[in-house]
């Protein structure tokens, strides 16, 4: 079972493979990682069982410590980016009509997005500088390296608050939750680097300031890589641009709707000396489908991940009194992306699930 388990985290290998073979059997062969992202992996979710099981303490340094499990997240930063280079040449050679293009571009995102930024984040918690520098890149295949800083300096201080911007609020659609989160994200990120340069008297405009590195080093790289592409081919490949843009653009908004159902609704309490309640397993909407925390590296377990950021994902536990979504995040993203059925389907299970801590805590 043990094996089993460590082989279920390669489910993420699965989606390069749709990804390349949807593209070489073209037509509408291009959506086949989007049938098995939407479609199969919630269809999946429903019909295995669900995985409550948390590794027991005895083991949990043990396991931990294993490195097979910091080995599958290296690996998946050289398969992106094969992918992504292999992309840039296809869109540097083919001529896709409009909705292929829109098919193949949606489809490197779930890529860069729906796996990249998770593998990112796992690696940005962490403290050794190789598994900081992997999610910095993961981040700049996506031009959201700004989340390294918010994610870990702003959000996990202020989660469940409204000083969070990564918290949906309860009536908050997904979309005004995206605007909210992407500009305020990005602003936020500015003003801790500026508090960690000001405490270090390093002046704002300097090379060490990671916002300035973060904004213009995705720049750069897209300026080297159509400059290479383009001398390659003899002409200049003005699509690479664009294409990188647009799969960035639906990567990270992949990353804010998870982040749009992770917490929506949370409220931490404000204590009487003005600071917030301690951030517990109460605070996040939690999953414990099991395929799809296979392909997300247990993300779904986000109650335990906030309680605990410093855990790694295979250890991260499952609580029984934490809020529980009704399907996995590949179900329920799709449930965001349509506000009434969201509010319909989630303000009663909020709202249930209030009540209910609300006299467990008075008894």
């Amino acid at each position: 079972m043990k094996n089993l388990k460590k082989i279920g985290f390669f489910s993420a290998l699965i989606l390069p493979v749709l990804f390349i073979l949807g593209f070489y059997l073209g037509g509408i062969g291009l959506f086949i990682i989007h049938v098995f992202v939407f479609v199969l992996v919630p269809l999946m979710d429903f019909l295995v069982k669900k995985n409550s099981t948390n590794v027991p303490k005895e083991f949990i340094s043990k396991v931990a410590k294993e490195r097979f499990y910091k080995v599958v997240t290296f690996g998946w930063v050289y398969v992106q980016l094969a992918v992504l280079i292999w992309a840039f040449f296809q869109v540097s050679k083919v001529d896709f009509s409009w909705w292929e293009w829109l098919a193949f571009t949606s489809g490197m995102a779930l890529i860069t997005g729906g796996i990249g930024i998770t593998v990112a984040h796992e690696l940005g918690h962490k403290a050794e500088k190789l598994e900081q520098l992997y999610a910095k890149i993961l981040l700049m295949c996506v031009c959201y390296m700004h989340f390294f800083i918010e994610h870990n300096r702003g959000h996990h201080v202020r989660v469940a608050t409204p000083e969070d911007p990564a918290t949906s609020r309860f009536g908050e659609s997904f979309y005004r939750f995206w605007f909210r989160s992407v500009k305020d994200g990005y602003l936020s990120a500015w003003k801790l680097e500026a508090e960690r340069l000001k405490k270090k008297s390093i002046p704002l405009a300097s090379w060490k300031n990671q916002m300035i590195q973060f904004t213009l080093l995705p720049i750069i790289f897209i300026v080297l890589v159509t400059g290479g592409f383009s001398i390659y081919f003899d002409r200049l490949i003005w699509e690479l641009p664009l294409f990188f843009l647009a799969q960035s653009i639906l990567g990270f908004s992949l990353l804010e709707a998870v982040n749009y159902l992770e917490h929506y609704g949370m409220e931490r309490k404000k204590l009487a000396n003005g600071f917030y309640e301690k951030v517990t397993p109460l605070h996040s909407w939690n999953a414990n489908h099991t395929v799809s925390n296979f392909l997300l590296f247990q993300l779904q377990r986000h109650s335990d991940h906030h309680a605990y950021a410093y855990k790694p994902y295979q250890v991260l536990n499952h609580y029984e009194e934490s809020p529980q979504l009704p399907a996995g995040y590949s179900a329920m993203i799709l449930v965001a992306f349509f506000p009434p059925l969201w509010f319909a389907m989630m303000d009663p299970l909020l709202q249930n699930w209030r009540e209910k801590t609300f006299r467990e805590s008075v008894q």
